[in-house]
Parts: structure tokens; sequence; C-alpha cells
């Protein structure tokens, strides 16, 4: 358990001593999430919105058991 503790601290602190490195992760955060966000919005569209319990639920069996 020390171990992990002291891992944990070790990174911790170099995080807080960081300077460009904060900025640099704070840039690759925004970019994620604004990647994410987008391609959530625009190429995954929510296609059980709106849709009873037993639509949805047929919905899926449609997509998982193809019809030969």
């Amino acid at each position: 358990m020390e171990t992990l503790r002291k891992i944990a601290r070790f990174y911790i602190d170099g995080f807080r001593e960081m300077t460009l490195g904060r900025t640099l992760w704070a840039i690759i955060l925004l970019k994620l999430f604004i990647l994410f966000a987008v391609l959530r919005l625009f190429f995954f569209p929510d296609l059980l919105a709106g849709k009873s319990a037993e639509q949805r639920a047929d919905h899926v069996l449609e997509n998982l058991i193809p019809e030969n």
C-alpha cells in the first residue's frame, strides 16, 4: 500500500510543479472534449430517443438478429 502512495505522490507532485505542461494538458483535454462532443452530436445520433421501452426493445432485437 505504501508503494501506491509513493507512486501517487510522485505523479501529484510532478503535475503540481508543471508550468508549461499544465497549459499543454489543458489544450489536450479541451481538444478531446470538443472532438468527442462533435463526433457524438453529428455522427452518432440517438436512434432510441423518444421511443417507448417496447419500441426500443424491438429496435435492438431487429438490429442484433438479422433476418435471412
